[in-house]
């Protein structure tokens, strides 16, 4: 639900699902691994906004690269000096032996070129991060933004916590492997060339030697990705259900407690925490693996290259100092292949964080607008529903052949058993759900034909389960119309009946509700939300069993303060207390989807059929309570 008036609904409660979601855990631990491929590409694609940036990080860790791979050379070059000068002076030739002033300047040309490699690598860390927060950020909004065109079903098919996981686990996710991973392969794979032109240039007998253990390093590599990947995705997955459970037990917990679920629930728990300790256990010691193993094939190419190099400065192939530089190269050489290891198992998260974000992002929306919609200016609130058919899913319509015609400005009440379709009704005229066939008309105008933000400016709607969010009380009621002033607050809560409650209050309108209201009580959150809706002031009103949650005597006052607001609007009023609706100018009785009876409410107890049935049992109860 958007914070802006426009564009958004005046939906002033949490929507019921009227139906078990067909949705179940969705990852297994050895669910098939991700598209790898198709994944990193449209994150590529994704970063291609940033090519300016990139290309600067590019440039800055090539050139910190470059720069200090130029130092075990020169380094070399100073060992070969001071080796050179020693058997000068020990063969007694009449040198010099040692000329410090050469090394000296080797030395200070070598501390510039690693200050200036360090500064480069700082830059380019600098923007980088500055890339990886901004494209967590645009993910983030992104996230935010989509939520508000996605269609109800797909969030009554979901926990809470899967959702939420994408937003937090897996953005952070993926924030954190691109900072590391992007500088990491850049720089990595410019060591490698780097090194690699330098050991040519000492030795090629020796560089290929040393090129012998990539074949090895490789095969390790592609066996270990191969078996880890199933459990990357499959840690990603069920840390979203996890969240999900620990949110839906925490916001429940009172009920929990009130039931002696405990135990269920942390057996629940233990069962979802089990499976993403094994996958999370499997993923990181098969990533965990890659490091030691590189540096035992690492080892092996020292000792290969160690007994050649001695060979070679025997034979006066090379200088001794060059086998210090190549030694050094060596090691330069197998670090990035380490590094890289490391990378592919990052890419992995990555991948798999990318996959989650994108799936989500590419999730099918709702129309948000049409090419020539209708206005909503001067609409007088004429309602007909024609033939209408509906199901939550094509197997199971729930909604048969519904026709009916509200004239404006008349208080309509929809009554019925549980689950005969009163609030699927609500839902399909604000359209959350679109009909299967049939139409709904607006003043002659199908629902489809206005842009949907517009159309749902049109509605107040008051549900059953209160939503307030954390927040002053002043913000809760303003949420209705954000530019409305203190003042007018203040008169919807008196029209409400909930100002005097307010005064009473430590702070009045601006004390703080907490997470979920639980300083207020279920009545009194139930009363501001509909002093939210009497703020709104919209053209048609929706009440789905507004009053259920407060007392008798509470009631009628809110009772008389609603019939005060619907004047001059039409209201749909759906009710299971019928007691509440006598006064309605039409009552449409739902049975299985179907409208069954139609009318007053006197002439439909005069026919003496299902609603007088519904209605009689009422008291009935009562008596025999």
């Amino acid at each position: 639900m958007s914070n802006s008036k426009a564009g958004s609904s005046r939906s002033f409660g949490r929507p019921r699902g009227p139906h078990p979601g067909p949705g179940g855990p969705m990852g297994m631990a050895g669910e098939k691994a991700q598209d790898f491929k198709g994944s990193m590409g449209k994150l590529f694609r994704y970063l291609g906004r940033y090519r300016l940036a990139i290309l600067f990080v590019i440039l800055f860790a090539v050139g910190s690269a470059a720069f200090s791979i130029i130092g075990p050379k020169m380094m070399g070059n100073a060992t070969t000096e001071i080796f050179n000068g020693l058997i000068r002076k020990i063969s007694g030739d009449g040198s010099a032996g040692i000329d410090f002033s050469k090394i000296g300047g080797i030395l200070l040309s070598l501390l510039v070129l690693y200050v200036v490699s360090s500064l480069f690598a700082f830059v380019q860390g600098y923007i980088m991060t500055g890339v990886s927060q901004k494209v967590s950020y645009n993910l983030r909004r992104s996230i935010s933004q989509k939520i508000n065109r996605m269609p109800m079903k797909y969030f009554e098919t979901r926990t809470h916590g899967e959702v939420l996981s994408r937003v937090t686990n897996d953005v952070d996710t993926l924030s954190q492997s691109l900072n590391q991973s992007m500088t990491q392969v850049i720089t990595s794979l410019t060591t490698v060339v780097g090194v690699l032109i330098m050991m040519f240039s000492i030795s090629w007998l020796m560089t290929l030697v040393a090129l012998l253990i990539l074949p090895l390093s490789m095969l390790l590599i592609s066996l270990i990705v191969k078996r880890s990947q199933k459990y990357f995705r499959s840690q990603q997955e069920y840390l979203g259900h996890v969240n999900g459970e620990v949110e839906e037990i925490y916001g429940g917990h009172s009920i929990v407690r009130a039931f002696n679920g405990e135990k269920d629930a942390i057996n629940k728990f233990n069962r979802l925490n089990d499976t993403l300790y094994s996958s999370a256990w499997k993923s990181q010691f098969l990533s965990g693996m890659m490091h030691p193993l590189m540096m035992f094939i690492g080892n092996l190419g020292y000792v290969m290259v160690s007994i050649l190099g001695g060979w070679l400065v025997v034979k006066n192939s090379i200088e001794v100092g060059d086998i210090q530089s190549f030694i050094q190269y060596v090691r330069m050489f197998n670090q990035p292949l380490a590094q890289v290891a490391q990378v592919v198992n990052l890419l992995q998260s990555t991948a798999a964080a990318a996959e989650r974000v994108f799936e989500f992002l590419d999730e099918e929306e709702e129309d948000q607008t049409v090419e020539h919609p209708a206005s909503v200016e001067g609409l007088t609130g004429a309602v007909e529903f024609r033939n209408v058919h509906f199901g939550y899913t094509p197997e199971k319509t729930i909604i048969h052949d519904f026709t009916a015609s509200v004239r404006p400005g008349q208080k309509v009440a929809i009554v019925g058993p549980t689950g005969a379709g009163k609030t699927t009704m609500v839902k399909l005229l604000m359209r959350f759900y679109d009909v299967g066939s049939g139409e709904i008309l607006v003043d002659g105008h199908n629902v489809r034909d206005f842009n949907r933000g517009e159309l749902r400016q049109m509605f107040g709607m008051v549900l059953q389960d209160t939503w307030l969010f954390n927040g002053s009380i002043r913000e809760n009621i303003r949420y209705g119309r954000l530019d409305a002033t203190d003042e007018q607050v203040v008169e919807a809560a008196k029209a409400a009946h909930v100002h005097h409650f307010i005064q009473t209050l430590a702070g009045g309108y601006d004390m703080e509700l907490n997470e979920e209201a639980g300083n207020v009580s279920q009545g009194q959150k139930q009363l501001l939300t509909i002093a939210r809706a009497i703020l709104a002031d919209p053209p048609i009103l929706i009440l789905d069993e507004a009053t259920s949650s407060v007392d008798t005597r509470t009631e009628v006052r809110i009772q008389k303060a609603m019939d005060n607001l619907m004047k001059g609007r039409t209201s749909f009023v759906i009710a299971h207390r019928l007691s509440t609706i006598r006064d309605a100018d039409l009552i449409l009785v739902m049975k299985d989807g179907d409208i069954v009876e139609q009318g007053t409410h006197d002439a439909l107890l005069a026919a003496g059929g299902f609603y007088a049935g519904l209605y009689n049992s009422q008291f009935e109860q009562v008596a025999a309570g």
